[in-house]
C-alpha cells in the first residue's frame, strides 16, 4: 500500500503550519511541508507534528517558480515512489499592499505570480497522478478579500478571486474522478499577518465580535480533506464569523 501524502505549501508558518498539525493529527497523512525562505520554520512544524505522533517531511521551492516547482517534486517523487500525494492544500500567499493608484508593477506581479501562478504551478503538476489514482482533494486557501474586495488590496483580492473562480471551473472538470475543488476563505484571523491590524475596531464589523483563531481555519480544511466531504466540490466556504 502507498504512503499517502498531503501537501500544504506555505505551510512553515501561519494557519498553514496549523493546518500542517491538524491533518496530521485528524487524518493520519504524512504532512509534506512547503516553505521557500524559512527552512527553521518549516523545521518548526516537522517538530511540532512528529512531537504528537505524526510524521512528516520539509520540501523547498518557490511556488512562483513553475521550473523549480516542476524540479522538486519530480525529485520527490522519483525518491517516493511507493508514496503518492493525495491532498494538495494550496496555502501560499504574500501580500503587497498599497492603493492600486501608486502600485508598482513588481507589487502587482509578485502577489499574482505567488497566489494566482502558484496554485497553477503546483496543482497542475500533481493532478494526472490524482485522476489516476481516483481519489484526491484540492483545497485553495483564498479570503474575503477575494469575495468582497479590500481597498488597498486591489492586487491581492485580484488573485484570491481568479483562485476562487477556478476552483468553481476545475471542480466541474474533474469530480467525476473523484477529486474534489474547494476553496476556504478566511476572514480576519490571528496571524502574523494581521498582528498589527486594529482587532479591537475592525471586530465592530464582525458579527461574532471578534478575530477568527488558525485553528477554527484548520478544523474545516481538515474536514474539506477528509472522506467525509467527498460531495462537496466547487465550493467557497467562509469561515469569517459572520460578515456578508
Amino acid at each position: 500500500m502507498k504512503e499517502k501524502f498531503a501537501l500544504v505549501t506555505g505551510g512553515s508558518r501561519g494557519i498553514g503550519r496549523v493546518i500542517c498539525i491538524q491533518l496530521a493529527s485528524d487524518l493520519g497523512y504524512t504532512i509534506l511541508i512547503n516553505y521557500h525562505r524559512n527552512k527553521e520554520a518549516a523545521l518548526t512544524t516537522l517538530k511540532t507534528i512528529e512531537g504528537n505522533g505524526g510524521k512528516g517531511e520539509i520540501i523547498k521551492f518557490d511556488v512562483a517558480n513553475l521550473e523549480e516547482v516542476q524540479t522538486q517534486l519530480n525529485e520527490w517523487q522519483k525518491n517516493n515512489e511507493d508514496s503518492i500525494i493525495e491532498v494538495l492544500i494550496n496555502n501560499a500567499g504574500i501580500t503587497k499592499d498599497g492603493l492600486f493608484l501608486w502600485m508598482k508593477p513588481e507589487d502587482w506581479s509578485s502577489v499574482i505570480n505567488t497566489s494566482l501562478n502558484g496554485f497553477y504551478n503546483v496543482t497542475n503538476h500533481l493532478l494526472k497522478d490524482m485522476l489516476l489514482h481516483k481519489f484526491g482533494r484540492i483545497i485553495n486557501i483564498v479570503s474575503l478579500s477575494g469575495l468582497k474586495g479590500t481597498p488597498g488590496q486591489t492586487n491581492y483580492s485580484a488573485a484570491k478571486g481568479a483562485i476562487i473562480a477556478a476552483t468553481r471551473s476545475l471542480a466541474q472538470e474533474i469530480s467525476k474522478k473523484g477529486v474534489t475543488v474547494n476553496a476556504v476563505a478566511p476572514g480576519f484571523i490571528k496571524t502574523e499577518m494581521t498582528e498589527n491590524l486594529d482587532e479591537k475596531s475592525l471586530k465592530k464589523m464582525i458579527p461574532a465580535n471578534r478575530f477568527g483563531e488558525s485553528q477554527e481555519v484548520a478544523h474545516l480544511v481538515s474536514f474539506l480533506a477528509s472522506k467525509k466531504s467527498s460531495y462537496i466540490t466547487g465550493e467557497v466556504i467562509n469561515i469569517n464569523g459572520g460578515i456578508n
